[in-house]
């Protein structure tokens, strides 16, 4: 291996700096203000319930949420949540639940940011250019993704699994670069940690990447060496089999159906959710996670297929020299698994994102030989920055199609918001900034490009939580506040139309959550009676324990269904598209049995994967 030598690695002092400057970044892109607004309907107030409720009842293996156990994650994630929910006066410091929800994602996005600067920085990928500065430029593109700055900060599994992904790829590439500087079972730990986050994809992502790199480097068997494959499989068995192994053992039949048959193989296989889209949908992905240098991944991509087809030609580097590369295979890897997946979201393309910044921060140095590529990227990216600019400017041509019923309103307020406009202008300034330096042969020119990103946090994302935040989930929080005043003697929730475990989370009740047909009607009135979950169980109207009658959120779209008409409720309050009600739940067994006569049947007994 080709040593490096002193001017080329930046002193302990410089590279200290770096990541200071790194952790500013992080600190206000992912922690600043990230407990002023709400969790996020639909998935984020489910990791958070089922975290509490560990913290509340001491059981630390089963993830329960509404009395019911959720298997759709392994452990990891709902423990960081629950250390959160565990310190003392929580309700006080945190009366959202949104610190320790988030925190998580916050933090270990933040963890990854310091890895990938430290590792560029540490092992300079050319002669003759900063490595300091393109190590900021890759974590700060990393961290100003659009999907990073989204996930990051919201409380899912997705950006711990891509930290813990990512920091495993990295420290198994520097183990490769330095065999004597990076011990070898670091990786495996950060590994066995993504198989608690997220399951078997962790392995399988970090087995292809690994599989594609030896390939292409002619160099498999010696990886495989280095990496010590068989003694580091065993640390993942040791540390993430042991809650899979107990969790079977204590629940059986339904957390293997649900974990692995439905959660695992079944989104593989077939379509859940109705998140089934063309194969071409993470080409789209790809293209908008990068924005705006979406045209200097593109040639990186290309540069690396380039030199693919060149197989007998191709260029293969010394290892501490090969991170380019080995970033393009991590890309691809991600890529064609999630591409071969029945299911696609866009969060499963967050475990790219690193590699794709990576990419991104090395595209106007040597690794891209061609400066007329050079130039188109950066002529694009004015471009698409002035397109940009102009469609947010003249955004009263097309916020008429930005219509969502739970929102009545929405397009007024992002008008007076002028939240459009200061993105308009932020985009100008990026163009400006282009073309300033477009003729300066700078190798971190990219980052006087992050400048206006930077500021995007502060006048466009943060004030678009708040807003969404306002009109979307507050009312939510407004109506489960009335829940907890208004509720007498054993009165049990329900919710009709939308449904929003929030309002769960909020109100810390079990809340029997049903749709808009005629069935969620007559399902409702039997369920109040004879549902029966962990810690719950419905109850009949007349007895000892028996409720005349039931509170009700019903939303505005519900309201109109003739069913739900003519039942005389308490209307105890209104938010937004949603009513709170007092309802006889004599009146509503009538209405069920007069539905029941023309044909309308219970489904709630039938087996569905996922029930909140």
């Amino acid at each position: 291996m080709k040593s490096l030598t002193n001017s080329q690695i930046p002193s302990f002092r410089q590279r200290r700096r770096g990541l200071l400057f790194i952790l500013f970044i992080g600190f206000i892109t992912f922690i600043w203000q990230l407990g002023s607004t709400g969790l996020v309907d639909e998935t984020p107030p489910l990791f958070a319930a089922a975290s509490r409720a560990m913290a509340e009842t001491g059981n630390w293996l089963t993830p329960q949420v509404n009395g019911l156990p959720r298997f759709d994650k392994p452990p990891l994630v709902y423990w960081l949540m629950g250390i959160g929910f565990s310190i003392p006066w929580n309700s006080f410091w945190d009366p959202l639940g949104t610190w320790a929800s988030r925190l998580p994602s916050a933090v270990s996005t933040i963890f990854l940011m310091l890895v990938l600067g430290d590792t560029i920085m540490r092992y300079p990928q050319e002669e003759n250019y900063c490595s300091r500065r393109t190590a900021i430029v890759a974590a700060m593109t990393f961290a100003f993704s659009p999907l990073v700055v989204i996930w990051g900060r919201i409380a899912v599994s997705d950006a711990l699994l891509c930290s813990t992904l990512g920091i495993c790829l990295l420290l198994k590439w520097r183990r490769y670069a330095n065999p004597e500087g990076e011990v070898w079972w670091l990786s495996w730990i950060f590994l066995s940690l993504a198989v608690l986050t997220k399951g078997p994809v962790a392995l399988i992502l970090s087995g292809i990447t690994i599989f594609f790199f030896g390939l292409f480097q002619n160099d498999f068997s010696r990886i495989l060496k280095l990496l010590k494959v068989i003694p580091g499989l065993f640390i993942v068995f040791i540390i993430s089999f042991p809650w899979y192994l107990i969790e079977l053992l204590i629940e059986g039949k339904p957390f293997l159906e649900s974990f692995f048959g439905y959660h695992n193989l079944q989104r593989f296989t077939s379509v859940v959710n109705s998140h089934g889209e063309p194969w071409w949908f993470f080409l789209i992905v790809l293209c908008i996670a990068s924005l705006p240098f979406t045209s200097f991944l593109l040639i990186s991509i290309w540069n690396n297929f380039c030199n693919i087809f060149k197989w007998t030609r191709r260029v293969i580097k010394s290892p501490d020299k090969s991170l380019f590369e080995f970033s393009f295979f991590w890309l691809i890897s991600v890529f064609i698994f999630f591409t071969i997946s029945a299911t696609k979201l866009p969060s499963y393309w967050l475990p790219a994102t690193p590699a794709a910044s990576i990419l991104i921060s090395f595209s106007l140095t040597n690794h891209v030989k061609k400066e007329s590529l050079k130039s188109i990227a950066w002529n694009f990216t004015i471009f698409l920055s002035i397109l940009f600019s102009i469609i947010f400017f003249s955004s009263k041509l097309w916020i008429g199609l930005l219509n969502d019923p739970e929102i009545p309103g929405f397009q007024e307020e992002l008008i007076n918001s002028f939240l459009l406009y200061k993105a308009g202008f932020i985009f100008l300034l990026i163009a400006f900034l282009g073309i300033i330096f477009s003729s300066r042969k700078l190798y971190g020119k990219l980052l006087i490009l992050q400048i206006p990103l930077l500021l995007t946090h502060f006048f466009i994302v943060l004030p678009t939580f708040n807003l969404a935040d306002r009109l979307r989930q507050l009312p939510l929080r407004q109506a489960s506040d009335l829940l907890l005043k208004s509720k007498i003697n054993n009165e049990t929730f329900v919710m009709v139309g939308a449904m929003k475990p929030s309002i769960h989370f909020y109100t810390n009740q079990v809340i029997i959550f049903e749709g808009r047909s005629k069935n969620a009607l007559v399902n409702v009135s039997d369920r109040l009676a004879n549902e029966k979950r962990r810690g719950w169980e419905g109850r009949p109207i007349y007895g000892k324990n028996g409720t005349e009658t039931a509170l009700l959120i019903i939303d505005k779209r519900s309201v109109v269904k003739t069913y739900w008409q003519g039942l005389n409720p308490e209307i105890l309050g209104e938010f937004g598209v949603y009513s709170v009600w007092r309802i006889n739940r004599g009146k509503l067994e009538r209405r069920a049995k007069d539905l029941k006569k023309e044909g309308v049947i219970t489904t709630w007994k039938n087996p569905r994967p996922e029930r909140f």
